[in-house]
């Protein structure tokens, strides 16, 4: 059995963190920084909220592909080990 299908699968994992961090940073850079609270910023108040709502939902997922990163790479290495070691012990 080749491993070539879960590194693929892993790199489009990998990839899909990098995009969605790159994507909250970008958003983030539109983000308002000071918290409008004062008389004539009704407005302003929905807008942070909606921010940082979609900001919390970003950083969930962020965590939730990294974590799938990660253990996705150790699991590939292990397989590849023990593939490495199982074939070493073959006799010619």
């Amino acid at each position: 059995m080749t491993l070539t299908p879960f590194v693929l699968l892993e790199i489009a994992v990998g990839l899909a963190t990098i995009a969605l961090a790159l994507y909250r940073k970008f958003l983030a850079t539109r983000e308002e920084t000071l918290i409008h609270l004062g008389p004539g910023e009704e407005r302003e108040t929905p807008k942070q909220a909606d921010m940082a709502q979609r900001l919390h939902h970003i950083d969930r997922w962020g965590e939730t592909l990294t974590v799938l990163t990660a253990a996705g790479g150790i699991l590939l290495a292990a397989a590849y080990l023990v593939r490495a070691w199982a074939l070493s012990l073959r006799p010619y």
